[in-house]
């Protein structure tokens, strides 16, 4: 159990059943009447963020996450396989979990998976991979770095905006939170 007193950005409370990751919380405390603490909290399973409020020194059960470093290794209809980077076994994972992230998944790609009571309820990429430039228009003489943007097809499917300079077969870094390139490698 945790005191709302305690709540910190990061810290992951089960709610009505589902897990939440507390956002943001602010401790007010009014001229006449109890002192509350208002939290935006995050539902791990949906991704909606709500703002509720708690009494100060209420305690709620908090819930602990294990982390463990996972290698793709192959798609399988809707499924995603991965490899335990200690023990070696292999877990397979349904798509709905990854989510977005399949657009940035490549072979051999190091992730980290989240479970909650030995059940894996979330897929977390690096911040950025890199990846290969498969098809994307030539670009225009006279383009410069900072003139413009055009759309790219990477080797894992994925579509975004690349700068006129980026050409087919260019390597390039992409982050996988916005979904936006960063820069090119080569």
């Amino acid at each position: 159990m945790i005191s709302s007193n305690d709540f910190r950005p990061g810290v992951v409370v089960q709610l009505d059943g589902d897990l939440y990751a507390i956002v943001a919380s602010q401790h007010v405390k009014r001229g006449r009447g109890s002192a509350y603490v208002r939290a935006k909290i995050r539902n791990l399973k949906t991704g909606a963020i709500t703002e509720r409020t708690f009494n100060a020194g209420e305690r709620v059960p908090q819930a602990y996450l294990e982390h463990r470093d996972m290698q793709y290794l192959y798609r399988e209809g809707e499924h995603f396989v991965f490899m335990d980077q200690q023990t070696y076994e292999q877990v397979t994972i349904d798509g709905a979990l990854v989510g977005d992230g399949r657009l940035y998944l490549k072979d051999n790609t190091v992730v980290t998976v989240v479970y909650y009571e030995d059940r894996p309820i979330a897929v977390e990429l690096p911040n950025s991979v890199d990846l290969v430039v498969t098809e994307t228009a030539p670009g225009i003489r006279g383009d410069t770095a900072s003139g413009g943007s055009k759309p790219a097809t990477l080797e894992t499917g994925a579509v975004v905006q690349v700068p006129f300079f980026v050409e087919t077969g260019s390597l390039i870094r992409v982050d996988t939170r916005t979904g936006e390139y960063v820069e090119r490698l080569r």
